[in-house]
This record gives C-alpha cells, sequence and structure tokens, in this order.
C-alpha cells in the first residue's frame, strides 16, 4: 500500500513539473514565433536603439522604454533590497518571537495587496508628496520606485528570512564559542552563510519589479523619451505593452510582442547573471 501512494504521489508530482515546464514552452513559443518576424521586419538595430515609438507612421523604437524599465527596476532595487534584507535579519535574529508573530503576518499582507491598490496610493500620497518637497509633476521614476520598493518587500523579507532560518546552527553558536558577539556573529557568519538565498530573494525581486505593470502605469508618467533624471516621467516595456496591446493591429501588435520578447530575454540575462554571482559568492 504504502509502495502503491508513493507511486501515485511520484506520478501526480511528475504531471505538474511536465505541465509546468510545456506551459514555460510554450511562451517561449508563442513569443518568438510571433515576435521575431517583427523585430527582423523592423529592424534589430533600429528597434534596440532607436527613441522613436511612433505607431501611426511605423517607427517603432523601445530604447527609451528599455532604459526606463532598468532605470525603475534599479530605483526599487535600491530601496527595497536593503529594507528587505534588513527586516529579514531582524525578524530572523533579533526580534523577540511574540513580535515575529505580529510582523510575520503584515509582511504577507503586503503580498496579498492588488497592484492597482498599490498604485492608488502612489497616486495619492508618493506623488503629491513629490510634488510638493521637488516642485515636480511627480509622476517618473522616483514614485515608481518608491512603489515597486515597496511591493518587492515581502518577496525579499520571506526568501531572505527563510534563508536566513536555515543556516546551522552550530555555525552561530561556534562563532560564540570563539568569543564573537551577537552582532559579529550574525552579520559575519549567518549573513554570508544563507548568501545564496539572499541572491534567490533579490532575483525573484527584479522578476516581480521589472514584471509590474499596473501600478508603474499609474504613476510613472509614461512618457516615450529617455530620461535626465530620476524625476523625469518615463515608460517601462510592460507599461507600453499594456497601453496599447488593446487597439494594435498588423505589425504595431507584433512589435509589441517584440517588446515582449525583449523583456523575456532581458529577465533571462539578469537571472543569468545573478546565478553567476552566486557562483563566486560560493567559491
Amino acid at each position: 500500500m504504502s509502495a502503491f501512494k508513493e507511486r501515485i504521489a511520484h506520478i501526480v508530482f511528475m504531471v505538474a513539473a511536465t505541465v509546468c515546464i510545456v506551459a514555460v514552452a510554450l511562451i517561449c513559443i508563442f513569443l518568438f514565433i510571433n515576435g521575431i518576424p517583427a523585430i527582423l521586419k523592423i529592424g534589430p538595430i533600429e528597434f534596440l536603439t532607436s527613441n522613436v515609438w511612433r505607431p501611426s507612421n511605423d517607427e517603432f523604437g523601445i530604447f527609451a522604454m528599455i532604459i526606463g524599465s532598468i532605470y525603475v527596476t534599479a530605483g526599487a532595487l535600491v530601496i527595497g533590497v536593503p529594507l528587505g534584507l534588513f527586516c529579514a535579519i531582524f525578524l530572523s535574529r533579533f526580534a523577540h518571537k511574540k513580535i515575529v508573530k505580529i510582523l510575520k503576518p503584515g509582511v504577507e499582507l503586503l503580498a496579498g495587496i492588488p497592484s492597482v491598490v498599490y498604485g492608488f496610493f502612489g497616486l495619492v500620497m508618493i506623488v503629491p508628496i513629490i510634488r510638493a518637497v521637488f516642485g515636480v509633476q511627480g509622476m517618473g521614476i522616483l514614485a515608481a520606485s518608491i512603489i515597486l520598493g515597496i511591493m518587492i518587500l515581502p518577496t525579499i523579507i520571506t526568501v531572505s528570512k527563510s534563508a536566513l532560518d536555515a543556516v546551522p546552527e552550530n555555525y552561530y553558536e561556534g562563532a560564540l564559542a570563539l568569543g564573537a558577539n551577537h552582532e559579529r556573529c550574525v552579520f559575519r557568519i549567518v549573513l554570508p552563510a544563507a548568501v545564496s538565498g539572499i541572491m534567490a530573494a533579490i532575483i525573484l525581486g527584479v522578476g516581480r519589479a521589472i514584471g509590474e505593470t499596473m501600478a508603474v502605469v499609474m504613476i510613472a508618467g509614461n512618457q516615450v523619451r529617455l530620461p535626465q533624471g530620476i524625476m523625469d516621467g518615463v515608460r517601462t516595456m510592460t507599461g507600453n505593452i499594456v497601453l496599447e496591446m488593446g487597439y494594435a493591429a498588423d505589425l504595431h501588435r507584433e512589435a509589441l510582442i517584440g517588446t515582449a520578447v525583449v523583456l523575456f530575454v532581458f529577465i533571462l540575462i539578469i537571472n543569468l547573471l545573478f546565478s553567476l554571482l552566486k557562483r563566486r559568492a560560493r567559491v
């Protein structure tokens, strides 16, 4: 009976894994079959390096949107990674269990808030504050980075805390036995031992930030231009797709799918770079 249950479980898990792999493969096939011909038709150099996006004139250049996506994602990481990492360290190694029981559900609740709510919060709170403090329009890279930094906090905190909790306790106890204080044990022994899981948290945070659409569309300004500063409005690749896919046709629609191909490749490159960093950290 036990062997039969294990066999059934093995089949169920195999089917689930196969479905996931097939789904990813179908998405890749759809993107590349529909996007690559459009990129070749427009011209890869023009498509990737031109700042002009005028579908009515058959001009499709996404360089400004690539830069906008990079700036917004980088800003979100600058804000979200330090806050999330220090919060995870606090919850894992410094906070009392009663405090953890209160804060952990709050962090998980952040992950369940819809992105449109984050966007609305940014629109009615963050944007007016930026406008009042700096005397600018308010919708731009800074506002989008702040909101995305908040949105990636649950992912970074949860995954980083799990990585820190998984570090063998004898690492910490051995450092204490050698005379290190609590803070030194955490930051010099436990934190480096958990770097692989922390890097995974950052990768997931990058994926969440660069793939976010609704909140960014609401507060980023949606201006197809190269930004000159963090206060300027930008349009991201995801924002461009969601804003124009509803009425796009022919080459315009294919160019938007081509934008999705670039975004997909962009995420793959980021994951590859982080994987290389993880290998170096282990060495």
